[in-house]
């Protein structure tokens, strides 16, 4: 059996059968969030109104989270879907274009394949360079090549798990050429360029242009399921079509409303990453493994091939120290020399390293 079994991060309960420890015991480096933990509005919410929004049905148009969207971004709340999580939103997204075939960037995030599968459309793959580390400029070519088979474009912006941010051509390109782009935004809160590189004003004035936000990372409450998607109106409605009645709970609702636009938290939030990011990318370097550039809160590295270490035989000897990494060998075009970690706190960081360092002199003996 392996951790990502059920092809994610973050599940204590399979690492818990893998590694023998109680799945409250990991520190868990395999999953992205914040960790700041919830911001303090969300606790507030659940211990004072709970006892309402578990006892009535949820708004099923979800007005009030929608026109606090719409008042943080800029955009009309017509614009604004919400559902339950991000993969619920890239699922709709798909579904409502019903393409035949889809174009991804290799590596990327999994469930961007199983979305289109599920809509019944082939994949029409854009391979990433990894010795350009990843960046997406180097394959603009293959994108344009790739317009003369795909019906729709699925891209996450910053890409999961290289990190990196895509290229304002590769938008301003495909819809001009009538292609639909469903742009992925669920980690760009953390970039520290939200304003500049997001796409989401562009796509509430766009018919070919979705954008995909999560809240579950940013804000650390993935357990409520939480994100949306802006487009333009007639996108929107056919999303919300296909989209079951009372998708997103009434708490999630509450706290959707309250933590947005918490600009405190936001700073700290990118005042931490900033500093741990840096370190924690010098200290993997130090160690010999190849990290690659991230404008998120994860980086994905390498292990060099000489050193005949797998990411499975790392992962495994992380986790039977109660440190749980991703193996980014599940991901296409990535072999079993890659892995990714999350960027957590500094004390957390050093504990990271400190066991990658003893686990990797053990296994290259």
């Amino acid at each position: 059996m392996m951790l990502e079994k059920h092809g994610h991060g973050g599940d204590v309960w399979t690492a818990a059968e893998l590694y023998g420890l109680d799945k409250n015991s990991f520190l868990d480096f395999s999953s992205n969030m914040n960790p700041l933990g919830p911001p303090e509005a969300a606790g507030r919410i659940i211990q004072e109104e709970w006892r309402r929004e578990l006892s009535r049905y949820p708004d099923p148009d979800c007005r009030e989270l929608r026109q606090r969207i719409g008042e943080v971004y800029g955009v009309s709340a017509s614009c604004v879907l919400a559902g339950n999580g991000a993969a619920e939103i890239i699922d709709l997204a798909v579904r409502s274009r019903s393409p035949r075939t889809v174009g991804l960037l290799q590596p990327s995030f999994r469930e961007y394949a199983t979305a289109a599968q599920r809509a019944g459309a082939g994949i029409v793959d854009i391979p990433l360079s990894a010795e350009r580390e990843f960046d997406p400029v180097w394959s603009l070519a293959e994108v344009q090549k790739a317009a003369r088979e795909a019906e729709l474009f699925l891209f996450g912006h910053p890409n999961n798990p290289t990190g990196r941010l895509l290229p304002p051509e590769f938008v301003r390109q495909l819809t001009a050429a009538g292609k639909p782009v469903i742009l992925d935004e669920a980690f760009i809160d953390f970039s520290g360029e939200e304003e500049r590189v997001s796409f989401i004003r562009q796509a509430a004035e766009s018919d070919r242009l979705c954008v995909v936000r999560s809240m579950t990372k940013f804000y650390t409450v993935p357990g409520l399921r939480l994100g949306f998607a802006v487009a333009g109106q007639g996108w929107i409605e056919a999303m919300k079509r296909l989209q079951v009645e009372w998708s997103v709970n009434g708490l999630a609702q509450r706290i959707g409303q309250a933590v947005l636009g918490d600009e405190e938290y936001a700073r700290a939030t990118r005042d931490w990453l900033h500093e741990e990011s840096a370190w924690l990318t010098q200290a993997l370097t130090g160690l010999g493994l190849r990290a690659t550039p991230s404008a998120a809160n994860y980086l994905l590295f390498r292990i060099p091939s000489e050193w005949g270490v797998t990411i499975h035989s790392l992962q495994e000897a992380m986790g039977r120290r109660g440190i749980l990494i991703r193996s980014a060998a599940t991901y296409q075009g990535l072999d079993d020399r890659y892995g990714r970690s999350a960027i957590r706190s500094h004390e957390d960081n050093m504990r990271l390293v400190a066991a990658l360092a003893a686990c990797l002199e053990d296994l290259r003996g």
